[in-house]
């Protein structure tokens, strides 16, 4: 199992952070890199599946990635999850968790996977290209922007 962890103690209470990070149709509006997300249908309060395109750029290029997820908001424990179930990253399980700090929040992503179901090159593919290139690149931006829309929020 392959696992990554993107973390940032941001300057605001937890219930923002949260707001922020759970309200993902919002997301396009608030993250530069996200294209879209749609919901594609609801299983009851709180699961969902989702479908997401974001950019990876690299210098003047973009590189347009996409996955549907099944996601699960429990806002009295401050968690999304999510398990993508379309796309290169099928498999993967995902949980943002949002937590007082000090005089603000930690937020925190952690992926874990097993990589692409790529005979012989699935480790590696996953170890050394789309984690901590892709999913790095595209979390740690994504937590920067949910912490920018955080601090600017006005309750």
């Amino acid at each position: 199992m392959i696992r990554i962890v993107d973390t940032l103690w941001i300057p605001a209470s937890p219930e923002r952070v949260f707001r922020h990070a759970a309200d993902v149709e919002r997301w396009p509006a608030i993250l530069p890199h996200y294209r879209s997300v749609r919901m594609r249908s609801s299983s009851g309060p709180g699961a969902s599946i989702v479908e997401m395109v974001a950019d990876r750029p690299f210098g003047p290029f973009n590189w347009p990635t996409w996955w549907v997820s099944e996601m699960w908001v429990t806002p009295a424990r401050r968690e999304v999850r999510y398990r993508h179930i379309e796309g290169i990253t099928r498999g993967m399980a995902v949980l943002w968790s949002v937590e007082p700090e000090g005089t603000g929040t930690r937020a925190s992503i952690v992926h874990e996977w097993s990589g692409p179901a790529w005979p012989l090159i699935q480790w590696l593919a996953g170890r050394w290209v789309i984690m901590p290139v892709f999913v790095h690149g595209i979390a740690s931006r994504t937590l920067a922007g949910i912490a920018r829309a955080s601090e600017a929020s006005d309750g």
